[in-house]
């Protein structure tokens, strides 16, 4: 392949702003029409950039709108340097890497120009743009109009004038750039879309970029990723907390949010071309859907569980799996203990009756918290916390857990979950999701509670047989219970909802909020999202739920290649071999498995053969493999 020189434009590619629109803001700031000044100024430069007007107006127009001074000038390359497009602020050394393909032809001006480049390792004799004319006093003049740049069609005189030689591509936002291969000063118009799209230039355009990575990976650059995050589409379902979608859009994602839950057909159609796919408890992952997924590379769960996804489909077709076991703990154990207190006080039946207008004040089956046994089953993050809460209200805390788990305060051990339920006021369960749990809590057991006992159930639908607590409290049995989640839930706010246990008193019902504050949400947006970016970045699977764990961090001036295959006897022997026989220095190696699988993560210098990507991923057992960088 012929050698490439990219030339790119300054104003809405390199920097996320026009430099004069920047200047006109600056030097009208005290200016009382200042508003409607800075507006027209922007629509000349709209009509320049999609070729309305000339160059040469569009400069006139704006420059005898203003008065500009050297110090507005120092002011605009601090504000620029500051609006660098996000793609070229996070690949930096990747653009100073190739700085000697570059060369960036503006119609802006090089007083701003110039350091704003340098910032990305860009030299001055890369730069060509128009310049200032000065008085004396230090205030513009106007601008050298025996510039080419200065005259229409003076982007490509420009360029021409350079000479070069190879593959030339034009990249920019502009007619402008365009017209640089139209004039045939370049081969090819890339339409840089990240920050502005305007359609009259896509329309023109040879291809379309969304950032400075991608553009880089299509004419194979040195240092470029091996497929770039703009190309890259994150799905998020069900509401998921905006700091998420902003994290992943910093990275340079394109992010995709659905309010609802999608059912599995719309799901399987939906999944196509996804690399991440971030969800909470409602959306089901089924073998079916994993199917579809032609691109996907990660999950996220954003809550405690994941029973919702096919862990082992994920597997087979090498897609990590995320969740957050901890970020919604507190407001689960806040929402625990306020039904507590609410039940024990009967307080939604008084609420009920007030709210119909009536009148009741009565302790008649009201009593406090202090001095009653609360029974928890599961002594995990959230029981465990609970139950500090609890004991700091006055409460004997007892539990049940399979594990052996350290109490905490001064919490205590029962013999058996049957022990629990006889001696316990109040019965809290925080088990997992797991199918042996399924009605864990059912006719027999609700039997050995108390009589006037209170249960909640803030886990999992399935474990606690609706139909027997329905025919427990309607007996007077248990004295109230409090359940946040459903066998059968809605897929959205828009679906009706029924249970057994509508109607019945001292009972209270919540949509599954448990973990659903806005400190919790927020939480789990960040952490998951993070652990997103991590794997896709890193490669570290850390905190996957189904993949063995490797922490790492990032090797400079190195390749990193990504293993995912069976657990079996010969793959590691394999790797190092095809290694070895091309010559390649390993610089560093992390190898993990679990009882399927095994996830090796290879630094390697930087002189490689290309074919041993391929010999790699035709490696016996190889689930997937994926060079990073």
């Amino acid at each position: 392949m012929d050698a490439v020189t990219l030339i790119l434009d300054f104003d809405s590619t390199i920097v996320a702003a026009e430099g004069l629109d920047e200047i006109a803001k600056l030097a009208l700031a005290k200016d009382p029409d200042a508003e409607s000044k800075v507006l027209a100024i922007e629509g000349i430069t709209r009509d320049g950039m999609e070729g309305r007007i000339g160059i040469d107006v569009s400069l006139a127009r704006r420059l005898a709108m203003l008065t500009i001074t050297k110090a507005q000038i120092a002011a605009t390359v601090k504000a620029l340097k500051s609006r660098l497009s996000p793609s070229f602020r996070r690949h930096r050394a990747l653009v100073k890497r190739n700085a000697e393909r570059l060369f960036v032809v503006s119609s802006g001006f090089r007083e701003y120009v110039v350091p704003v480049c340098a910032e990305l390792g860009i030299p001055e004799d890369r730069v060509i743009a128009n310049s200032f004319t000065w008085s004396k006093e230090g205030v513009v003049t106007g601008f050298d109009r025996s510039s080419p740049l200065a005259r229409v069609g003076g982007k490509s005189e420009a360029v021409k004038r350079l000479k070069l030689r190879g593959r030339v591509v034009a990249v920019g936002d502009g007619v402008t750039d365009c017209e640089i291969r139209d004039a045939g000063a370049a081969c090819e118009f890339v339409a840089y879309c990240e920050n502005v799209e305007r359609e009259a230039v896509v329309a023109r355009a040879d291809r379309v970029v969304r950032g400075v990575d991608e553009l880089l990976w299509i004419y194979s650059l040195p240092g470029a990723p091996s497929y770039p995050k703009s190309r890259m589409v994150a799905l998020l379902l069900e509401s998921i907390h905006p700091d998420a979608a902003t994290r992943l859009e910093s990275e340079g994602y394109r992010v995709e949010a659905i309010s609802d839950a999608l059912p599995e057909a719309d799901l399987c159609r939906a999944i196509k071309g996804v690399s991440l796919l971030g969800i909470r408890s409602k959306t089901r992952l089924t073998k079916a859907v994993f199917a579809e997924a032609d691109r996907l590379l990660a999950v996220g769960c954003f809550c405690i569980g994941t029973e919702q996804v096919d862990l082992r489909a994920a597997q087979e077709r090498g897609v990590a799996v995320f969740n957050a076991p901890y970020s919604n703990t507190r407001s689960v154990v806040e929402l625990a203990i306020g039904e507590i207190v609410m039940l024990l006080r009967r307080a939604t039946e008084s609420d009920r009756v007030l709210q119909a207008g009536g009148w009741r004040k009565s302790a008649q089956g009201c009593a406090e918290v202090r001095g009653k046994v609360l029974g928890i089953l599961g002594y995990g993050h959230i029981g465990s916390q609970l139950s500090v809460l609890a004991e700091a209200m006055g409460m004997q805390v007892i539990y049940h857990d399979l594990a052996e788990v350290m109490p905490l305060g001064n919490a205590r051990k029962a013999k058996s979950m049957a022990d629990l339920l006889t001696r316990s006021d109040i019965v809290s369960v925080h088990v997992d999701g797991r199918k042996e749990n399924t009605h864990l809590i059912g006719e027999r057991e609700l039997r050995r509670m108390k009589s006037g006992a209170i249960l909640l159930n803030l886990a999992r639908g399935h474990i606690v047989d609706l139909d027997a607590l329905a025919r427990s409290l309607r007996s007077a049995h248990l004295g109230g219970a409090g359940v946040d989640v459903f066998p059968h839930e809605p897929n959205s706010n828009k679906e009706p909802f029924d249970c057994p246990l509508r109607g019945i008193p001292n009972t209270i019902l919540t949509a599954h909020i448990g973990g659903s504050t806005a400190e919790a949400q927020q939480g789990i947006g960040a952490f998951v999202a993070g652990r997103l970016v991590d794997y896709i970045n890193l490669g570290a699977s850390a905190g996957a739920v189904n993949l063995p764990e490797i922490s790492l961090g990032s090797t400079p001036r190195s390749h990193r290649f990504l293993h995912l295959h069976r657990n079996q006897p010969g793959v590691l022997a394999q790797i190092n071999g095809i290694l070895a026989a091309r010559k390649i220095n390993i610089l560093g190696q992390s190898l993990r498995t679990d009882e399927s699988s095994g996830y090796v993560v290879t630094d390697v210098n930087r002189s490689y053969d290309e074919a041993v990507v391929g010999e790699l991923r035709a490696v016996a057992g190889t689930i997937r493999f994926r060079v990073l960088y």
